[in-house]
């Protein structure tokens, strides 16, 4: 084979054929979730207007705990995303397929 050339040959190297395990797989599942939960608590708050410690003293949570959220470093429990949506006055909606993840938060229309 010519190096200079690339592969010519058509060949597959092994790290192509790769096949994550099923931890591995349902490690990579939850990150993606945690990234789109992350997006869709800061688009909101951004949305709001309001401050990580303002979102926070309306959840009942520490500042700190909203950072991690936003940065995808903690996923909530189901008690925890009620009381997030609650304080953004909103739905929170969560679409789960094989290959992809939705999270949004449908605001309340103004009473």
């Amino acid at each position: 084979m010519d190096h200079a050339r690339g592969n010519p040959t058509g060949e597959t190297s092994p790290t192509k054929r790769y096949a994550p395990s099923p931890k591995g797989a349902a490690k990579v599942a939850r990150f993606r979730l945690s990234v789109s939960f992350a997006k869709a608590v800061l688009d909101r708050r951004t949305e709001l207007g309001l401050s990580q410690a303002e979102l926070a003293e309306r959840a009942g949570l520490s500042q700190a705990k909203i950072a991690r959220i936003e940065s995808a470093a903690s996923f909530p429990t189901l008690p925890l995303l009620r009381r997030l949506a609650v304080a953004m006055n909103a739905s929170l909606n969560i679409a789960l397929d094989a290959d992809r993840e939705e999270v949004t938060f449908i605001a309340h229309p103004a009473a």
